[in-house]
């Protein structure tokens, strides 16, 4: 195994969690297991049952609902938020700790990059949650969009920006943390070492998951505005603001209520980060390890 390449101790943060990923047919579970009060045709007791009473009634297909919208979502967002991260740490680590690394730097860097990439990634996935639930009335991506802006403004599209927000600081924050543990553990020299990234990124992808399961139900919430539970509490209009999200989850479902979804979203997230995280040390070190030979050559 080469051993030239330290591993990202220093390297830039993933992506935020919520912004699409892998695993779609999870997120479509973690969607519908999240709602607060689903249609009796849609309660299930875990992932699995879910994943074959959806395929068996709404078709092979129906898993994958919404993904096209978060495909044309994450390409600009990624791009935007790994180009902002880099430029920002670069900038600040040479003012506040010149030639080194600076975790203030890096943590500036990153909370600016979330802000940009959420901004285009939260609508992105109001339209993929609406287009998830159960007797979905949207045929397309475009119907949705439509429809969400003529009835409730442009507006709905960012009613969970803050919560999405809210979200991602503190799972980056335990996923790093997570992170940073398991490479210590399973590969204290810090070499390149695929085994050791996919189970650390999976582990913390997991854990991370789990701490911010509360957040993302409110979010969920406040992105499909759940008509049958909106209605039971006598809610009229639209739900907006993360405090009002947290207080109606409550009354609907107590604590547990808070972490509906909370396997589906593990399952989800363990694929997601375990990938990123291996691929991202496969071309730090390929990219690393090719301008070294680069060097020596001449």
């Amino acid at each position: 195994m080469p051993r030239a390449w330290l591993s990202s101790k220093h390297g830039p943060k993933l992506p935020a969690q919520g912004a699409g990923g892998l695993s779609p047919g999870c997120a479509l579970l973690q969607t519908r297991m999240q709602s607060l009060q689903p249609d009796p045709k849609a309660q299930y007791r875990s992932v699995y049952e879910a994943l074959k009473k959806i395929v068996l009634t709404e078709g092979f297909w129906r898993p994958l609902r919404g993904i096209n919208v978060t495909m044309l979502g994450a390409g600009p967002a990624h791009a935007m938020y790994f180009a902002c991260y880099e430029k920002i740490k670069k900038s600040l680590s040479d003012t506040i700790q010149h030639g080194g690394n600076s975790h203030l730097a890096n943590g500036i860097a990153g909370s600016v990059a979330t802000l940009l990439h959420d901004a285009v990634m939260n609508p992105a996935e109001v339209v993929k949650q609406r287009m998830q639930m159960f007797n979905s009335p949207y045929k397309s991506v475009l119907q949705c969009v439509r429809t969400v802006r003529r009835t409730e403004g442009l507006g709905a599209f960012y009613r969970s920006y803050t919560t999405q927000l809210t979200m991602n600081v503190p799972f980056q924050a335990i996923h790093f943390i997570t992170y940073e543990f398991m490479q210590e553990q399973v590969n204290p020299r810090r070499e390149y070492n695929p085994l050791s990234h996919v189970f650390a990124g999976g582990v913390a992808g997991a854990v991370a998951a789990a701490a911010t399961t509360p957040l993302d139900v409110c979010k969920t919430l406040l992105n499909t505005q759940e008509n049958t539970a909106l209605s039971s509490l006598n809610i009229s209009g639209h739900l907006s603001g993360m405090v009002n999200a947290f207080r109606t989850v409550y009354q609907l479902g107590g604590v547990a209520g808070y972490f509906r979804g909370v396997q589906a979203r593990v399952i989800y997230q363990i694929p997601s980060t375990a990938i990123a995280w291996s691929v991202y040390e496969f071309f730090k070190y390929f990219l690393t390890k090719h301008k070294l030979e680069k060097r020596t050559s001449f």
